[in-house]
């Protein structure tokens, strides 16, 4: 068996069902993922929209099941590429963002799904909403511009206190009245997974280190 394969399938014995894996694909070719789009998983992640534009544009004319999640920092002069692409976006945060997003949502006539990125342990070199800022956000990209933000994001630092910044973030979720939850990655899904989260994003675990 293909080694992706197996390791997926480790993954996916792991969890339940209705948590969903995103397999991340950024900087591994296409040759590299296709053993998994072919078993037929749903799911990938990218970071930059020029590489998954490259990557996949094609295969999604083709394949019409495959559903990409932008998970790196979007620029706003990438906007209406990343909405043309990408079904789920994770890492709205900011205002500007969320109102470019939404004109071209009008423009281009698609709904995409999104996640706000709270940066949850206040990090200055990660992006992301502080808290005392997440419910007049949200209020903003729901209610004025009418996005479809259907839960929270983030990546707690590397401290060894995930545990609480996941619980931290599912309360923040449980509070807006969100039902999706997007955290946790190939060293901490399992911990993620006790607080709910709904979307993990897996890569090394799934396709081997990146070189």
């Amino acid at each position: 068996m293909n080694p992706i394969i197996s390791n997926y399938i480790k993954i996916k014995k792991n969890i339940n069902n209705n948590v969903n894996i995103i397999a991340v694909s950024k900087s591994f070719q296409y040759d590299h993922i296709k053993p998994l789009v072919d078993f037929g998983h749903m799911h990938f992640g990218e970071n930059k929209v020029q590489e998954a534009q490259n990557k996949w544009f094609k295969v999604k004319e083709e394949k019409k099941n495959i559903k990409l999640h932008m998970i790196g920092k979007l620029q706003s002069n990438k906007a209406k590429e990343a909405v043309n692409l990408f079904e789920f976006i994770h890492s709205l945060d900011n205002p500007k963002l969320a109102s470019l997003l939404s004109k071209f949502e009008n423009s281009l006539n698609k709904r995409r799904k999104y996640f706000i990125q709270v940066n949850i342990g206040r990090e200055k070199q990660k992006n992301g909403i502080m808290i005392e800022q997440l419910d007049s956000f949200y209020d903003y990209c729901t209610k004025e511009l009418s996005l479809n933000v259907i839960g929270l994001m983030t990546i707690p630092p590397n401290d060894g206190n995930e545990s609480s910044y996941f619980k931290n973030l599912m309360q923040l979720n449980n509070h807006l009245g969100l039902h999706e939850l997007s955290m946790g990655m190939s060293g901490d899904y399992m911990e993620a997974i006790k607080y709910k989260a709904s979307f993990i994003r897996i890569g090394s675990a799934i396709f081997g280190n990146r070189s």
